[in-house]
């Protein structure tokens, strides 16, 4: 009997999961088709139209194509991210199109990294220059919302709405006494006095070295948006910095009491509002285009651009995004075997005139940077190569660009931590204590089982492993002194894992220009003197159901999870990375939330 039960249900899960992913496969394959009976229409601007620009879901330098990342497992919602670079040409479209008069941001919510907000800010403003209007609404204005508002011409608020205007906040987590209640001991060599990756396994607190440096980068980034918006309100930045201090904004009136908006009305007013600006009658209907209609538009030229799509010269934009890690990329991690083939691919075609390599990693393995930044100088003996950062471009991400013949960066790019360190987690305490686990060995030589989470390290192996990481520090800071002009004393002093923002980074010479990705493929495009040029993305996106089918356990459990965890999912996923990997890396202080 016990026999049959246990075959019974073991058919009714196999049953339950072949209905799940009949159930997915089936959603994935509607969602396509009516994608694609989406992009075989070919929508008409009407004239007096008004852009209507809306952030539902997540802004990515380049979303995946993986139908596991893009659903919601509790509601099984669409929730593909936007594309920065197709956001970005739109607004620059609706600028040379004579029958959009205007912008209309109306923004519930804003899911992006700060350098991303930037450069759409930046086009925003370049918007601006065609004389067209920009007007924003929103129920509830966050600081990142409102940043990205603050350009417009005018900003209202819902009257029972509210607004968020008090300064930047970096928090850091600290492991080290979870650890300790499971017996780990993380073990830890390091180069930088500033290299803090490891804090957050070894203290409880912040190191005085990285107080200061967190400091300077939060308050870097507060004044630059402060300037920002000062600038675009005609505000002071002592008094947006006293509105902040005193807490003053707490209700919608006190928004416009204070002028951080223009007025509080509802959203059939500012609909009202919009049609008179774009010369139509109350009772007509007001014309707008969503971006994504906007983007099916073929025939919308933008004003100046080279771009054409059947033209034989092309510039390779390389995407290298997420933790460095050697082998194969998957989502959130940047592998180098996928990137350096995608360098070398564009370095052997001939039609590909320049490479754009577009960073955002807060750096990883040592070993798997130095295999990226080997192409990147092969490349760059036979043809341009740009790098644009994103919001974050640091450790291992500044080791594979700083050998591009220039390096382009928002004002809140993440860069610099220029240092290296080893971290190898001791699990003897916890096998031992926490799960009644020994392990024995029988060794050739005296070390032969070193380097293993079930064991101290030995005084002989911490000299070797130092040895090693100053080794790779010196390398490392070479290679920077070499790709950016300068002395390695000088490197140094600049280094030692500190961070940076995109602002410091170009006073200090890390970087050359403040701009985004769409300045770094212009310098590339103006570079080459190419008269026309297409955009090849590298590297190729695996096929969406053979990817599916390989993540479908892990990103389940994942997506699942996330929603219960929210901001602390990616704590679990690195947690879990730290645990499991060994060996010496090139990486951004750990996962700095500022909010």
């Amino acid at each position: 009997m016990k026999q049959f039960f246990k075959f019974m249900f073991a058919s009714m899960l196999g049953f339950s999961l072949t209905i799940f992913l009949v159930v997915v496969f089936f959603i994935a394959s509607i969602s396509a088709l009516v994608a694609g009976a989406e992009n075989k229409e070919a929508p008409k601007i009407a004239q007096n139209s008004v852009l209507h620009i809306q952030f539902e879901n997540a802004i990515q330098d380049r979303p995946s194509n993986n139908p596991f990342e893009n659903i919601d497992f509790n509601t099984f919602e669409n929730k593909t991210p936007l594309s920065l670079k197709n956001i970005l040409d739109n607004i620059k479209k609706a600028k040379s199109n004579d029958d959009i008069k205007g912008i209309y941001l109306d923004i519930a919510s804003l899911q992006a990294n700060m350098a991303n907000i930037e450069e759409i800010r930046n086009e925003l403003i370049d918007f601006k220059e065609s004389g067209k209007f920009i007007v924003s609404y929103s129920e509830n204005f966050g600081q990142s919302e409102y940043y990205l508002s603050s350009v417009a011409d005018e900003i209202y608020l819902n009257p029972a709405g509210e607004m968020t205007f008090k300064g930047l906040s970096a928090q850091v987590m600290f492991f080290k006494d979870m650890l300790g209640r499971l017996d780990i001991d993380m073990q830890v060599i390091r180069h930088g006095k500033f290299k803090s990756a490891i804090e957050p396994f070894i203290r409880e607190d912040m190191s005085d070295a990285n107080r200061e440096q967190v400091s300077t980068l939060v308050n870097t980034l507060w004044n630059h948006m402060t300037n920002q918006i000062s600038s675009a309100r005609n505000i002071s930045v002592e008094e947006l910095n006293t509105i902040a201090d005193e807490l003053l904004i707490r209700s919608a009136i006190d928004a416009k009491q204070y002028q951080l908006v223009d007025d509080l009305l509802y959203e059939d007013e500012v609909l009202a509002a919009l049609k008179m600006k774009v010369g139509i009658e109350e009772d007509e209907t007001l014309k707008t285009i969503a971006l994504k209609k906007l983007n099916k538009v073929k025939d919308s030229k933008i004003e100046g651009s080279k771009l054409k799509i059947n033209s034989k010269n092309r510039i390779a934009v390389i995407f290298a995004e997420g933790e460095i890690v050697s082998g194969e990329s998957r989502d959130g991690v940047m592998g180098s075997e996928t990137v350096a083939n995608a360098i070398k691919d564009a370095r052997l075609d001939s039609k590909i005139k320049a490479i754009v390599l577009r960073v955002n990693s807060p750096g990883g393995s040592a070993l798997a940077s130095d295999v990226m930044w080997r192409e990147v100088m092969l490349a760059k003996a036979e043809k341009p190569v740009i790098v644009s950062m994103g919001g974050v471009a640091a450790s291992g991400g500044y080791y594979i660009s700083c050998a591009a013949d220039k390096i382009f960066a928002e004002a809140s790019t993440i860069t610099g931590s220029i240092g290296v360190f080893g971290l190898i987690p001791n699990m003897k305490g916890m096998f031992n204590n926490k799960l009644g686990i020994n392990i024995d060995r029988v060794n050739t030589n005296t070390f032969s089982d070193g380097l293993t989470p079930f064991r101290p390290l030995e005084v002989k192996e911490r000299e070797a492993l130092k040895s090693m990481i100053e080794t790779i520090y010196s390398d490392f800071t070479q290679k920077v002194a070499d790709g950016r002009g300068m002395t390695q004393a000088n490197v140094d002093s600049i280094g030692q894992g500190r961070v940076w923002t995109g602002i410091n980074a170009k006073e200090i010479g890390l970087v050359d220009e403040i701009g985004g990705l769409n300045d770094a493929i212009e310098f590339a495009v103006e570079t080459t003197g190419v008269e026309d040029y297409r955009l090849q993305e590298l590297p190729t996106q695996e096929d969406p159901f053979e990817k599916m089918m390989k993540e479908f356990s892990t990103e389940v459990k994942y997506k699942i999870l996330g929603e219960d965890l929210g901001k602390a999912e990616h704590y679990y996923r690195n947690i879990k990375s730290v645990i499991s990997t060994r060996g010496v890396y090139t990486r951004l202080p750990v996962d700095i939330i500022i909010d």
